[in-house]
Parts: C-alpha cells; structure tokens; sequence
C-alpha cells in the first residue's frame, strides 16, 4: 500500500532556542521514501542537544523544494529518491551550495560512491549504519570535514591510484609557486576558501583564482582529484619551501601541516 505524500515541512524554527537559551544546533532535513525511517531519525536525533531536524521529504520534488526553502546545514539523502542518484546530488548542491550533503546508499556500491563522491557529497554511509554513527557522520559532516567509512576510503584511494598509473604527460613535473603550494596544502586538509584566504592572507576571489590556474596545471576537475593527487604525487612538499605569511603584527602565522592525516573510523 502507497504511503501518503508527505510534504516538505519545517518541522523547528532554526530560531528556536535549546535548554539554556543557545542555538547553536545542526540543522537537518531528512529526505527518505520510508515513513518509519524518517520517525527513527528524528527520535535519534531527539536525543542529541546539538542536532535538530527542520525538515522532511519522501520524495525528489519535495527535496529540492525543502532544501530552498528550509535553512539547513545538512541534508541527509536517501538514493532510491532518485533514478540516478548522482545527479540529484550534483542538482541538489546546485541549488543550494552551503548544504552539506549525506547520501544513504541501500548498501555499500563502489561505484556509487565514487560517483557520489566526485559529484559534491560530502558523507556516504549504508543504510544499516548504526545511530551512533550517523551521529558522528552529521557532527563532522556540519564541521566541514568528509565522512567515508573504511572500505568507501580504500576505494576513493584504489581509484586514484589506477588513474595515477596511467600516462599522464608532464602534469606530474608540473611544479607550484610557493604561494600555489601554500593554498593546496590548506586544500588538503579541508579548509573552505574562506578560511584559506585568512591563512594566507588575502580574499577569496584571489584563493579562487589560484586553485584554477592549479586545478589548468595538474589536469584536475575538483578540490578531490587534487587532494588525492597532491598526495599522490608528493606536490604539497613544495609548501614546506613557502613564504610564510604575516599576520597584522608582523609575526608569522603557523604553516598548516603538509599532508593531513587519514581519518579513521
């Protein structure tokens, strides 16, 4: 028996306050084709006082239609919404930029996930992925960071590595100026343009600008292919080798580290 639609709602004013006046809280809509997995989400979430959940949908229309009209940091993305789950998430990000996005794959896909992966999403998990899990998934996907599990990750690296073996011309030789190196090694460890441009000291258009003629250098597409590249290829070295840039009083500000540590899960 057909379930009955379920329209894109607000569900809390992202001004709603916690217990003790802040409201500092994640911000979740959930998009999923079963009722009783968007209820167990909600009563999870329920329980932590830094999660909250805005908005719902049960289908594609009513996703892309929530995630315009909710304020949300993140969307967690059941795949069987969509016929190519691929694109939803590469539309999806298109209409909304700021969102951070968590697919639900029925199970673990090497080729889903690389697509996905490749397309924006920033989290991929399975969708017998344990509440403590998803948890954790939502808080370092809201933080900026990325979440594979172990075997998405050891996929992510086999792909690359297959695509590094083959001939790739001179992009391997190609060397960074020290200020190039500089900006992909915050690159590297997941730093926003925003963030980049205060470490470098300098605005974002001009970190946007760099990162092109860098992505034109290495034949890369995305901040992914030239994370995984860079780490690859060893490019990030020439960073140890930069101008250090200044702070207002003259000190140095800290370099960032050269090659960011595998997360593990």
């Amino acid at each position: 028996m057909a379930s009955t639609p379920v329209p894109a709602r607000e569900e809390l004013s992202p001004d709603t306050p916690q217990e003790g006046g802040s409201t500092a809280f994640i911000r979740v809509i959930v998009a999923d084709t079963q009722a009783i997995f968007r209820a167990g989400l909600r009563k999870i979430f329920a329980l932590e006082d830094d999660i909250r959940v805005v908005g719902q949908a049960e289908t594609l229309p009513q996703t892309l239609a929530a995630v315009k009209k909710f304020s949300a940091d993140v969307l967690i993305f059941e795949a069987a919404l969509a016929p190519n789950a691929a694109e939803a998430a590469s539309e999806l990000l298109r209409q909304a930029p700021a969102l951070k996005l968590v697919v639900v794959t029925p199970e673990p896909n090497e080729e889903m996930t690389l697509e996905l992966f490749r397309r924006g999403a920033h989290g991929i998990v399975s969708r017998e992925v344990e509440p403590e899990l998803l948890v954790d998934c939502l808080r370092k996907v809201a933080s900026g960071e990325t979440w594979l599990d172990q075997k998405g990750t050891q996929w992510v690296l086999a792909a690359y590595r297959a695509h590094g073996v083959r001939p790739s011309g001179a992009r391997s030789k190609v060397q960074l100026t020290p200020k190039e190196a500089l900006i992909v090694s915050c690159v590297t460890q997941g730093m926003k343009n925003k963030e980049i441009a205060l470490r470098v000291g300098t605005t974002e258009q001009v970190v946007k600008n760099y990162l092109r003629k860098v992505y034109d250098k290495l034949g890369v597409a995305d901040r992914l292919e030239l994370a995984l590249f860079c780490l690859h290829n060893r490019v990030t070295e020439n960073a140890a080798k930069a101008q250090v840039p200044q702070s207002n009083n003259g000190s140095a500000l800290p370099a960032p580290p050269l090659v960011p540590e595998p997360q593990k899960q």
